[in-house]
């Protein structure tokens, strides 16, 4: 018999699946023959499950990904992409987010950067880890914004951007940027150093990024700071994966 009380208990805990759950095993005689043990198991389980789950539909919306639905098992090998299918795997553990290490996908654009760099995102998210998707040019908006505001704003964004465990940077450094705008990188580099890891989507290889960073001696540091901790993985390809899929996917 269902006591309304316990019910109402576990609906204030905020414990809706292990009320759920309680309420179904109360009106279903099939559970009446099991053992204490194995229904509070049951009860616990089904708590723990709902939460995870919840936990992650809230990362992957935080995380703003170009496309959530994008997954490392669904990553085409073609031959002509010359992908490293163990090195995929092996960053798909997530260890190199555990060792604060980056990634550089390189490639021309339609080549498939956004959405493998979206398919690593959400293997993060399943483990757990904290995501956000960003294009460059959005994030250098969000940063010149809070420079001016006189409450600290600035201070409190680059803290916000230290405590996500992976960045994904999208159109890294596809034109040139301005002097505020390569501190900036600067300040956000600096400030996620050694403590989280980065993917960085681009068209261009390192090599090609200093011309872009205008100064010798910041791009110098921001070359240093990114490129010594990187896995580089170049999606390559004699037809665009736009072309293949007839889909308008970003690059």
């Amino acid at each position: 018999m269902m006591n309304e009380e316990t019910l109402r208990k576990l609906t204030e805990m905020k414990m809706g699946a292990m009320a759920e759950l309680y309420k179904l095993q109360c009106q279903n005689k099939d559970y009446h023959n099991m053992d204490f043990d194995d229904r509070l198991n049951l009860l616990i389980d089904y708590e723990y499950d709902r939460r995870k789950s919840n936990k992650l539909e809230r990362l992957i919306k935080q995380a703003t990904f170009n496309d959530p639905t994008a997954a490392i098992e669904d990553i085409e090998y073609h031959s002509d992409r010359n992908l490293d299918k163990k090195l995929i795997l092996e960053l798909a553990t997530g260890n190199y987010i555990q060792n604060h290490h980056n990634i550089i996908l390189m490639g021309a654009s339609g080549n498939g950067k956004t959405w493998i760099s979206n398919a690593f995102g959400v293997h993060a998210c399943r483990q757990f880890y904290k995501v956000k998707y960003i294009r460059l040019p959005e994030l250098l908006d969000e940063l010149a914004i809070a420079k001016y505001e006189a409450d600290g704003s600035f201070r409190k964004l680059i803290q916000k951007y230290k405590k996500i465990d992976l960045l994904i940077l999208d159109e890294w450094l596809l034109t040139e940027l301005s002097e505020e705008n390569v501190l900036h990188v600067l300040e956000i580099i600096e400030a996620r150093l050694k403590r989280t890891s980065t993917i960085f989507c681009s068209q261009f290889s390192p090599e090609g990024w200093h011309s872009k960073l205008g100064q010798a001696q910041i791009a110098d540091a921001i070359l240093d700071r990114i490129v010594h901790d990187s896995y580089k993985i170049l999606l390559d390809g004699t037809i665009s994966m736009r072309e293949r899929h007839g889909i308008d996917r970003k690059s």
